[in-house]
This record gives structure tokens, C-alpha cells and sequence, in this order.
């Protein structure tokens, strides 16, 4: 369906001053316009509102026959007709043309220029003739590169754009013949071509190709012909078939057909690729890509002229990336990179146009309302000429573009139109004879000629029409000139002036609240961005105005989603974001007033608000606006009410209007805990702490925490990208802080925040800087070492801990607040800690000068490196700060390198440190594969110290008796015997012969000749002691 409007896209217009009635035109560039007649082309200049005027002219060989201009490259080319022969030819340099008797020169493609002539060519205009085998009948320049495509009968020739370079300071623009595309089974009448996509239409057939320059299995296609599509068999035998029917009885009309895709190989249409150009050439087409293939069959009951049932207007039509309304974009002709492709065709009375980039959709038809002859496609609009008149519709090309650029559009961030919105007629302006149209810039060339009668020159027959088999297309001399023609340049008017027309017209909707204002509203935004995206055309200043009435139509477009009850009404949200406003200001542009005394909230505008104050935006609303957003809740959504109150947005509430609406809350339609809570904060927002007290003694503190879950906010909120603890996590920082620690670590577990935002929220709520950690951060560390959360990466945990525990030792400084933990109830609750060695407890118990917090810290410490999954090479660039000369510090340190199983340093280090620990160290560390350094180790360096007695001789020889050593010399361990045997020599004689039973009574003479003969007398006895008792 198409909506009809009666706005004024057209402004002023102007009749260009020709000479000879016009018989092909088209646009030059943003300032020119060219005009064929006879044997002769004008160019005029055309800037802004300003009059055309002459600019230069230069004669043709001939009549021209087609007519069309590339802006890269900036040349002309004509397809040119004398004595029935047809002439390519490129009109290069042509603003050098002073006057019409200026010197041209004429050269053939591709030939070399010599020196001696070539500073001629900088100040003259040039014509490049480009010979072709067969007739060409019709040409297209890409866009973005100026190459050029020339349709033959049977074949595409493309001549790529390229320059001869002269010197450093001077280049000629030439063409080279890089690729012939074979084409059978259709003849173009049209084409159209844009980086490297294709569009061929004939009489009643379209077909859009993709050349592909990246080879596929290393083939190549030059010199020789390179089949890139299989048609189907049958193609043949249809031609055959239609050859022996057809006849001047009946007509054989074959079945319309749309093929996207691949499916589109299906045609029957063989394609087939001739490489012509040079080796070295820096692209080359290798395959092709089917995108489209359309057929159409009309009722052959209504011919009456041959161009009823003709298609017309091919075009391919480009939009560049820009990313107007992001940080990428670009703005220079020379960056344009490709972002979608959209192509036009029509029949006289139904347009079609297709999105072929990244898919292939038909995304609009356009019905006309009378038979159409020619038509323009611009990125704003399509323009339609009928006999008498000048159609302006809407296109959608600016809808999928803006999905392909942005793929945050359809989100909560940012919303667009959909392309299958039906569009709409802007204007149906009388002009009486049109003939033929153009478009560059903002204006539109119309050709006007009054015919007293139309007269057809002959009727063909509709099967030659119908036929996929003709031989050509006959190209038709223009008629003789004429009087009664005029050219016209009509001025579109800018995108903002239409923009606000459309919007004044929109406000005939609102009091009506109907689909048709967010049609029109859709239509100005689409307008608006179309322009925004086509960057070239815009005027200096005008894209300011431009983005200013893109904000402006988003916040209209919310306005209408927010108030009108449709299944698309949380598009108000994504709009009102785009367009800039402030809460505040939407909330000033609804309508408060109430007749009948209840108030309706529609869905859209809830649906925003809420939104909104989830997001945390940092913006606090009056009392005023607060109270009506409570209201509205309370009307609306009253199961939402509590988390609206949680909003920092909501800051300004008074606390006994919302301590009112809490009250009047159904408990059982809304989370009772949820509720409780949010009253304890609003009381402690009143200062009242027994009502606080009271509701948070209604639940328990398991509850309490899912209710903390439920509503984060209550705890945790963010302001200009900060964390910001409230007033309630203050609070309970002083008098419930395992509450708040475990709410904090409910929110971790529920993804409800992450684990350097939970850091930074314990910094910031205790006050302290980066650097500083408080208490109440290392006991959430600990907390999450017990919870044993699946998202938390243990070492760096272990890293967090074990840095403050020996920052804390080095420095004797006590942690701001008392632990939640002490280190047995970490040790009993876990498994990372592991209970701490006996020989440790040892170590320290001398330690007098230690005090409880400093204790607590040291045994977290050691716990720590006794556990199971603690990497203790991690630890050891950090253990510098905390010396050895204390016995905490000593006690890390051995107890690191005894991790590293570096045991004879730890037995040296214990020996001349904390010899009464060496004994109990040894008999938990040497075991095993380690047992033979009780004798390679220990008991020699323990006799040695007992033979040099000292002031810790007893202390030696009490080791000596001690039962873990008694044990192991009643051991039959042969390992140990036979390193007793290997460290003792000749007194071992006959050691391996002796029997198990008498074997303790050879370790006398190991260790004789290390003892003296009282102290082995005492070993006897303790030896004798020890067997009697086992």
C-alpha cells in the first residue's frame, strides 16, 4: 500500500537555456549538466539556486544515442551514431574547453602518449575512441571507480578507469579493456554498474551478477574464456521450442520467475568470463556470483504499444559507510567504502526495489497510479515521471543501510523504521509532456514536449517482445526537433525544510493517536538519516542541522511510541535515547492532565521510565517529577515500585510520601523481603533507626540476602561511572558488616556485579584509596575463598590475600576493623586452608612480643601455604619485606622452601634458629623418599653439634633420644641401614648380616666416634627404654 501526502519536496525551478531541443542529458558531477542535440553536446553549470549558464560545448562525430558521465575520473562518455555505424567514444579533460573552436585531441584507447605532446594535453580537452567488434547499445560508469561497462548483443565489455602517468607533476586519464562477460540468452537494453556488481535488463528480464576478484582452485581466466555459471539444460531446449511454435497465431509466454541467491543460477541465463587485460593488472574478476534473476510475463490482452510492457530504469544504486553518529567517520570522497546496494527496476505501472549486498530481499513495491515512462532513484526519494506528472516517493534505503552500518540498531541503544514499512507518494506535480529524467545533487532535469497527438510509428508483434531469442535491440534515432519542448531544473528543497513540513503535517495526527502519525514521523526520521549518510551532497553547515533534526525527529518518534498503545511501543525507549533528552524532559513533554479523574499510563512511556532508572543515568529528578513517576508506578506497575524507589534518579523522593506508597503495596503480589527492605532504607533515610531495626529484624539473613540479590541497588549504585555505596550499606558497615559481606558476595555469585566492581565498592565504602585495603575487602576475599565461586580465579585470590597478610606482618599494622574470620574458622570451613604443620606451631610459640591481630594474620598466612591448591612459587618475589630475623618471618620462609622441598637449608636454617623444632620438623617432612636425610642429614649434623657442646648441648642430646629417632633406628628399613653402612665404613662390618632384632645396637658404632662415651651410655639407656616399651 502507498500512503499519499500532498508536501512540497519541489522548490524553484529554472529552464535550462538550450539551443536545440534535447535528445539525451544527464547530470555532471555537483555542478554541471550535459546536453546532446544533434550533433553537439552542451555543458552547463549549474551551482545551487543561481541561473544556469552556458559553460562550454564541443561537437560529436555524430547523433548521440546514450549518454553518461562518471564522476571519478571526472569524464564524459556518449555513445555516438553516423552513417548508421555506432561509435564509443570518452570526452576526457572536458572543463578544459574554453570555447567551441578550442583544439581537441584525439586518441585511441590505450595508446601511449609521447613527451613532445603531452604538456598539449594538459590544457585541452581529449576524446579517447574505444572500438568495439560488435555495436554497443548501452553504457554504465561505476560510481566509486569510473570504470566503464558497455553493453554489447551478446556481451559486457569493461574498460577499467586508469591513468598514464607522464612525469611526477602530470598524468592522462586513459582505459583499458580488462574483462568481456559473455552473456547468453539475454540482450541488454540497460546496465548498470557499481564495484563489481552487475545489472543486465532486458525487455522483460533483470539480472544482477557479483564478479569476484579472489580466485577459486587457482584457475585463471586469461587469456581463454572461463565458464563461472552452469545453466540449467533445459534453457536450450526452451529457445528451440519457442523457435518451432512461435508464429503470427499465438505467442508462447514464458512463466514469470523470481530467483534470489543461488537459486538464481537457475535462469537459464549462461555467463562466461574473457579476461583482456594485462598481467599485472591489480584487479582481476575471476567468478561470478548470481544475485538476482526476475522475469516478468503481463497479460498479452492488453498490449497496445510495444512499451507497455516494457521494463525500464535499471539502476544500482550505492550508500557508502559515514557512521554519521559514530567516531569513524568518514567524510572524503577517496575513503568511500561500500555499504550497501540496492537495485531499482520498473515496469509502467509496479517499481520494484531489491537490497543485493549482503542478502537479496525485495524490500519495496511501488504502485503507480498512472503508467509511468522513466524513473530516478536517489538515496531520499524516487522520482516517477508519467505523461503528466512528477511522482515523489519514499525509499527504505536508508533503513537497511543503517541496520548493515550500526549493529546496535533493533536494541534497547538505538532504533530505526522497518524496511517493510509501506511507503509513501510525497508529491504528484502536474507537468504536462514529460519525457525524460535525471537526477544529480539536490535537482531533477525534466524534458517537457507537448505532443499534439501521439501517433505510434508501428505495432510490433508481441511474440518479438515476449521472445528471449531476438537478435538485438534497435537503438531509435531521435525525431527530429521539434517546437514546444522545454528542459527544466527543478530544485529539490533541503532535507530540513521537508523535515519540518512533515512534521507540521504530522501534527494533524496527534490529537487522533493513529498509526499514520508514526508513519509520517517515520518518514521524516528516514528522510533526515538518508541525508546524513549521503555526506557528498551536503552543503558546509548543514550537517549540524541535519544531526539536530535527527534528535528531533527521535524524540518525536518517542513521544508517539510512549503514548500510543501498539505492539511496538518499547521503541520509545531506544528513541528518546537517540534523541538526547534528559529524563527530566520527557517526563515535561507528557500530558498530566486528568478528566475523568483516573490516569492511564501506556505501556511505551512505562516501559521507558523503567528502563531508565535501571540504568542508573546520572540525573536525579525533582520531588515534583519523583512523586509523579511514583504515581505512575503505583497506577501501572506496583510490583516495580520498589526498585523505582532504589533508583538513584529517584535521590529527591520525599522519604514519607514513599514510606506511604510502601504501605499501600499488596504483600502478595510483590516480594515481601524486597519490601522490607526498601522500607528500611526509606526509614533510614527518615533517621527513624527503630523502624529500620524493626524491618530488618523481620527476616532472617538469608533472606535477606536474596532480597539484597533481587535489588542491588539498594546496596551498590553508580553515579558518572563510579560505584557508590548507599546510604543502607553505610549503615550496615557499622552494625552488620557479615551481612553486608555476604550480600556482596550473593551479587558476585548472581553475576549482579563483577569482581573488580565488588573491590572497588568495599574501597570506596570504607573510605580508602587504591592502595589501601580495608578489613572489610580482605574479609569478602576470604568470604569468596569459602563460597568457592566457579568465576573466581584462585591464585589471583591467592595473590590478594597473601600480599595484604604480609603487608600487614611487615609492617605491624592492625586491620581497620575486627575480622569476620579468625583462622581456625577459616581453617574448619576451607578446604584452601589447610591446617598448619606442627613443627610451625614450634617455631613461633616463643614469639612473645606478637599480638592477637598480628597472630591471626600470621596463621591465615601459614594455613594459606599449608593448603592444597596454593602455587607457593607465586609467593616468593613478595616474601622480601618480611625478614627472617623474626619467627614469623622465619616460619614463612622455612615453610616456603620446605614447599619447594629444599629440606637440608631448612634443617641448617632450624638448627641455628629453632633447634627444639627440628626433631618435629623431620619427623613431618622427611619421610618416604626423603628418609635417608635423617642420616645423610640430620643425625650426623646433630652428634657433631653435640660433640662441640655449647650452651644448647642439652638441648642437642635431648634431640638425639627423642622417640621419633629411637623409632627410626628400630625401623628395618633397609635404605637406612645401608646408608648407615655407606656413612660409617669399617665399624659397619657384617651391618647387613646382623638380624633386625640386633640391628639398633650397630647405630653405637656409627656414632661412636661422634659422641662421647657418657652420652652413648645415655643413648643405651634411652635406646633400652624405648624397646621395652614397644
Amino acid at each position: 500500500m502507498v500512503h499519499l501526502y500532498n508536501l512540497h519536496p519541489f522548490g524553484s525551478q529554472q529552464v535550462v537555456p538550450c539551443k536545440l531541443e534535447p535528445e539525451r542529458f544527464c547530470g555532471g558531477g555537483r555542478d554541471a549538466l550535459f546536453v546532446a542535440a544533434g550533433c553537439k553536446v552542451e555543458a552547463f553549470a549549474v551551482a545551487g539556486q543561481e541561473l544556469c549558464q552556458p559553460r562550454c560545448a564541443f561537437s560529436t562525430l555524430g547523433r548521440v544515442l546514450r549518454l553518461a558521465y562518471s564522476e571519478p575520473g571526472d569524464y564524459l562518455v556518449a555513445i555516438e551514431e553516423k552513417n548508421k555505424a555506432t561509435f564509443l567514444r570518452a570526452y576526457v579533460n572536458w572543463r578544459s574547453k574554453r570555447t567551441e573552436g578550442s583544439r581537441v585531441c584525439i586518441r585511441m584507447v590505450g595508446q601511449n602518449v609521447e613527451a613532445p605532446f603531452s604538456e598539449t594535453l594538459r590544457d585541452q580537452m581529449s576524446i579517447v575512441e574505444m572500438p568495439l567488434s560488435e555495436a554497443p547499445l548501452c553504457i554504465a560508469c561505476c560510481p566509486v571507480k569510473g570504470d566503464l561497462l558497455v553493453g554489447c548483443t551478446n556481451k559486457l565489455v569493461l574498460f577499467s578507469l586508469k591513468y598514464q602517468i607522464i612525469n611526477e607533476d602530470f598524468s592522462i586519464l586513459d582505459f583499458e579493456r580488462s574483462l568481456i562477460i559473455h552473456i547468453h540468452n539475454i540482450t541488454p537494453v540497460e546496465i548498470s554498474f557499481c564495484v563489481g556488481y552487475v545489472a543486465v535488463m532486458s525487455d522483460l528480464e533483470v539480472l544482477v551478477l557479483k564478479l569476484e576478484s579472489d580466485p577459486k582452485d587457482e584457475e585463471s581466466v586469461n587469456p581463454h574464456s572461463h565458464e563461472t555459471s552452469n545453466p540449467v539444460k533445459r534453457a536450450e531446449g526452451i529457445s528451440n521450442e519457442t523457435l518451432q511454435l512461435e508464429s503470427d497465431d499465438f505467442v508462447i509466454c514464458q512463466k514469470p520467475m523470481e530467483l534470489l541467491g543461488e537459486k538464481s543460477e537457475q535462469s537459464g541465463v549462461s555467463v562466461t568470463l574473457e579476461s583482456t587485460g594485462l598481467a599485472d593488472e591489480k584487479i582481476k574478476y575471476f567468478h561470478v556470483q548470481h544475485l538476482l534473476y526476475r522475469r516478468f510475463a503481463p497479460d498479452v490482452s492488453s498490449y497496445v504499444l510495444s512499451d507497455d510492457i516494457k521494463l525500464h530504469s535499471l539502476q544500482l544504486l550505492p550508500i557508502y559507510q559515514t557512521g554519521f553518529l559514530t567516531s569513524d567517520r568518514k567524510n572524503s570522497s577517496q575513503e568511500k567504502e561500500l555499504q550497501s546496494l540496492f537495485c531499482f527496476f520498473s515496469l509502467p505501472h509496479v517499481g520494484y526495489l531489491y537490497m543485493v549486498v549482503k542478502s537479496v530481499e525485495l524490500m519495496s513495491v511501488y504502485q503507480y497510479p498512472e503508467k509511468s515512462q522513466q524513473a530516478v532513484l536517489t538515496p531520499q526519494f524516487l522520482h516517477v515521471i508519467t505523461s503528466n506528472n512528477l511522482q515523489c516517493f519514499t525509499v527504505r534505503c536508508s533503513a537497511a543501510a543503517a541496520r548493515e552500518e550500526d549493529p546496535y540498531v533493533d536494541t534497547t541503544l538505538k532504533a530505526c523504521p522497518p524496511v517493510s514499512m509501506d511507503v509513501c507518494a510525497l508529491r504528484i506535480q502536474l507537468f504536462i509532456g514529460l519525457k525524460a529524467i535525471c537526477h544529480f545533487k539536490n535537482h531533477v532535469v525534466l524534458l517537457t514536449k507537448a505532443d499534439p497527438e501521439a501517433v505510434p510509428e508501428r505495432r510490433e508483434s508481441p511474440k518479438r517482445l515476449l521472445s528471449r531469442t531476438g537478435t538485438g535491440v534497435k537503438l531509435k534515432t531521435p525525431p527530429v526537433a521539434e517546437a514546444g519542448w522545454n528542459l527544466y531544473i527543478v530544485n529539490t528543497i533541503s532535507p530540513v525544510q521537508l523535515y519540518k513540513e512533515m512534521i507540521d503535517y504530522s501534527n494533524t495526527y496527534k490529537t487522533a493517536k493513529t498509526q499514520g502519525c508514526i508513519h509520517l514521523l517515520s518518514e521524516a526520521h528516514l528522510l533526515v538519516r538518508a541525508a546524513l549518510m549521503d555526506a557528498s551532497q551536503l552543503e558546509p553547515g548543514e550537517r549540524a542541522e541535519l544531526l539536530e533534526a535527527f534528535k528531533e525527529s527521535c524524540g518525536h518518534l518517542g513521544d508517539c511510541y510512549s503514548r500510543l498503545d501498539t505492539q511496538h511501543s518499547h521503541l520509545a525507549l531506544p528513541y528518546y535515547k537517540m534523541s538526547g533528552l534528559s529524563m527530566a524532559e520527557v517526563l515535561a513533554r507528557v500530558d498530566w492532565a486528568v478528566e475523568d479523574g483516573s490516569q492511564k499510563y501506556e505501556r511505551g512511556l512505562i516501559f521507558y521510565i523503567n528502563h531508565s532508572l535501571y540504568e542508573n543515568l546520572d540525573e536525579e529528578l525533582s520531588e515534583e517529577l519523583a512523586e509523579k513517576v511514583v504515581q505512575m508506578f503505583h497506577v501501572a506497575e506496583p510490583k516495580q515500585l520498589p526498585h523505582v524507589l532504589c533508583s538513584p534518579s529517584m535521590k529527591n523522593i520525599n522519604p514519607l510520601t514513599a514510606m506511604s506508597y510502601l504501605r499501600k503495596l499488596d504483600a502478595s503480589g510483590v516480594s515481601s523481603i524486597l519490601v522490607t527492605l526498601t522500607k528500611a532504607a526509606v526509614a533510614l533515610r527518615m533517621g527513624d533507626l527503630d523502624m529500620h531495626r524493626n524491618e530488618m529484624e523481620v527476616h532472617s539473613e538469608m533472606k535477606l540476602v536474596c532480597g539484597f540479590i533481587l535489588e542491588p541497588r539498594l546496596l551498590i549504585q553508580r553515579r558518572k561511572g563510579q560505584i557508590v555505596p548507599s546510604e543502607l550499606a553505610v549503615h550496615l558497615r557499622e552494625t552488620w558488616p557479615g551481612l553486608l559481606v555476604a550480600s556482596v558476595l550473593g551479587l558476585q555469585k548472581n553475576n549482579k556485579i563483577g569482581i573488580e566492581e565488588a573491590d572497588s565498592f568495599f574501597k570506596v565504602l570504607c573510605g580508602k584509596d587504591e592502595d589501601t585495603i580495608p578489613q572489610l575487602l580482605v574479609d569478602f576475599w576470604e568470604a569468596q575463598l569459602v563460597a568457592c565461586l566457579p568465576d573466581v580465579v584462585l591464585q589471583e585470590l591467592f595473590f590478594k590475600l597473601t600480599s595484604q597478610y604480609i603487608w600487614r606482618l611487615s609492617t605491624r599494622q592492625p586491620p581497620d576493623t575486627i575480622p569476620l574470620r579468625t583462622s581456625e574458622d577459616l581453617i574448619n570451613a576451607c578446604s584452601h586452608y589447610g591446617l598448619i604443620y606442627p613443627w610451625v606451631n614450634i617455631l613461633i610459640s616463643s614469639d612473645s612480643l606478637a599480638d592477637k591481630n598480628y597472630t591471626e594474620d600470621l596463621s591465615k598466612l601459614q594455613s594459606l601455604m599449608c593448603g592444597p591448591s596454593f602455587d607457593i612459587a607465586s609467593i616468593i618475589p613478595f616474601l622480601e619485606p618480611l625478614s627472617e630475623d623474626t619467627l614469623a618471618g622465619l616460619s614463612v620462609h622455612v615453610l616456603c622452601r620446605t614447599r619447594l622441598k629444599e629440606y637440608e637449608q631448612c634443617i641448617d636454617t632450624l638448627f641455628e634458629r629453632c633447634p627444639e623444632a627440628i626433631i618435629p620438623y623431620a619427623n613431618h617432612e622427611l619421610k618416604e623418599e626423603n628418609r635417608t636425610l635423617w642420616w645423610k642429614k640430620l643425625l650426623p649434623e646433630l652428634c657433631q653439634r653435640i660433640k662441640c657442646a655449647g650452651e644448647k648441648y642439652e638441648l642437642y642430646l635431648s634431640s638425639l633420644k627423642a622417640e621419633p629417632l629411637l623409632s627410626l633406628v628400630f625401623s628395618c628399613d633397609s635404605q637406612v641401614r645401608s646408608t648407615v653402612s655407606c656413612r660409617c665404613g669399617a665399624r659397619t662390618e657384617g651391618f647387613h648380616d646382623c638380624p633386625p632384632r640386633r640391628w639398633h645396637c650397630s647405630i653405637f658404632l656409627a656414632v661412636s666416634s661422634l659422641l662421647q662415651p657418657k652420652e652413648i651410655t645415655d643413648l643405651k639407656v634411652s635406646f633400652e627404654k624405648y624397646r621395652s616399651g614397644i
